[in-house]
């Protein structure tokens, strides 16, 4: 009891409440400008941090990633453009519902399930820290072989067009991952002499250019629709009770994926939010409805991203190893205020441990209020004249881009991308299975060439381990299951 008191005692210092609010503003605008992710908004803090306290540098990291995740949701709803690649998993769907003219509803179940999934993980990161840390430590290059590779075929399950369409959109952007150098032999592949291309595809940039810039691009060529009543948002958590009680099964899968694909190393909110939103559509009772503003897949796969960013702390703080590249920089922000991760930390700095875990619940308390005046402040958007908002967007995608690293190359990569989105739209290839395979493609790889040294080139590791051998078999269902849907259509037709 004397440690919480001392923990509530640490967090309720004005400085470090004035900074976990300053931090959430700055999380929430950052986090919804397309191309300035949740990582690029902690790595930006990094050097404020230097000048606060311990728990108030801590804080700040937690509020501003937890606020970026969510404000990534709201470009994906009303336009279209996805602020962080965990919301690219269920942009489409999102921005369905706006056109159905129910934007409010979208936004406020990004919102509340958001704070609910954040809250959620929350809890697990106090009441199951040590043995999801003994978890993710029984897992190694095999297993996350298996995951990364279970985390690609979810792009197959999740695609409204043919499934063949959505692998070859896969298997381009695996191609794509191989560029560069960045590869276990460390040998340029596909560069064509071109030096700008030996560190790869910048994963930011192309899901910019795909989602953001293939939508000016279509814009351009299509006609303006008839714009929308000048009327304001209604309540924007209307309805969610209700759906609350409609959905808990979606949402207790949500957090439960959440938080085992949180707490591996090297996951994080993206795979999570795309797992999720994959065995949403798989188990539900109207897969149909999905793609066209069904809010099933929303709730699970907004709660999923959330409840992964608290869960990630959870190997962070007991063994220095990071979830994502979220914690990877708070890991440094750890060092560098005195609080070292590691067992002990539990032990002979308790209090301030506590201290974290109210951070994170208020973060994600403080979520709801400031994210509905967020959301009311870019509903302007939805009111402003095609020929106006366009060129705003295309800005910040370019300034976005460029910030990524510093490099003229990357908006290079934004516009080559842009006419790559556009091209595959236009024919029915889904380009989140694209993306999908550009972020995942090097864990793979690295996963598969690192497990084949270990074992001499052997592939019986692969299938020997027991987790190694479920995730196998959930990625070969997933696999055929194109193929089992293609061969029940056949056999519908000819019955017919």
């Amino acid at each position: 009891m004397d440690t919480l008191y001392e923990a509530l005692r640490l967090v309720f210092q004005p400085d470090v409440m004035l900074a976990i609010l300053l931090a959430s503003i700055y999380g929430l605008v950052v986090g919804s400008l397309p191309g300035l992710s949740a990582t690029m908004a902690t790595a930006l803090l990094v050097p404020i941090t230097f000048y606060l306290s311990p728990i108030a540098a801590v804080a700040t990291i937690i509020a501003a990633s937890a606020m970026a995740i969510f404000s990534g949701d709201i470009p994906g709803c009303l336009l279209r453009i996805p602020g962080t690649p965990a919301s690219a998993a269920y942009t489409d769907e999102a921005y369905a519902m706006t056109r159905k003219g129910q934007p409010e509803l979208a936004l406020g179940i990004c919102v509340w399930f958001s704070a609910i999934g954040g809250i959620i993980g929350t809890i697990s990161l106090i009441v199951l820290a040590p043995p999801l840390a003994n978890m993710a430590l029984e897992f190694s290059t095999y297993e996350y072989f298996w995951l990364a590779f279970l985390g690609l075929m979810c792009s197959t399950l999740v695609a409204r067009s043919s499934p063949v369409k959505a692998i070859a959109s896969m298997l381009i952007g695996l191609l794509i991952s191989c560029i560069g150098m960045e590869n276990p032999a460390g040998t340029p592949r596909f560069t064509f002499g071109a030096t700008d291309l030996l560190g790869g595809i910048e994963p930011i940039p192309a899901l910019v250019g795909v989602f953001a810039l293939s939508e000016v691009m279509r814009a351009m060529t299509t006609a303006e629709p008839p714009r929308l009543p000048r009327r304001r948002f209604g309540s924007i958590l209307k309805g969610m009770i209700a759906l609350t009680r409609k959905y808990p099964k979606p949402q207790v899968r949500g957090n439960i994926v959440g938080i085992i694909i949180g707490v591996l190393p090297g996951a994080g909110a993206d795979m999570a939010a795309w797992v999720s939103y994959a065995m949403s559509k798989r188990l539900s009772k109207e897969p149909e409805k999905f793609g066209t503003g069904h809010p099933e897949g929303l709730i699970e796969a907004g709660a999923s991203n959330n409840a992964s960013l608290a869960s990630g702390w959870v190997p962070s703080l007991l063994f220095g190893i990071p979830g994502d590249t979220i914690t990877a920089i708070a890991i440094g922000v750890l060092f560098m205020k005195g609080l070292n991760p590691g067992p002990t930390l539990f032990t002979e700095k308790a209090s301030s441990m506590y201290a974290l875990y109210i951070i994170f619940i208020i973060a994600n308390i403080l979520m709801i209020p400031l994210g509905i005046i967020m959301i009311r402040i870019a509903s302007f958007v939805l009111r402003a004249p095609r020929s106006a908002i366009m060129p705003v967007i295309v800005l910040l995608c370019a300034v976005g881009s460029f910030a990524t690293g510093n490099n003229l190359f990357l908006v290079i990569t934004l516009a080559a991308f842009g006419v790559i989105g556009y091209v595959m739209e236009r024919n029915g290839y889904p380009v989140a299975a694209l993306v999908l395979g550009i972020i995942m493609g090097t864990m793979v790889e690295q996963s598969f060439v690192t497990s084949l040294i270990k074992s001499d080139g052997s592939i019986w590791p692969f299938f020997s381990r027991p987790v190694a051998a479920i995730l196998a078999a959930l990625t070969f269902a997933a696999l055929l299951w194109p193929a089992f849907i293609w061969v029940n259509q056949r056999r519908r037709r000819a019955a017919a």
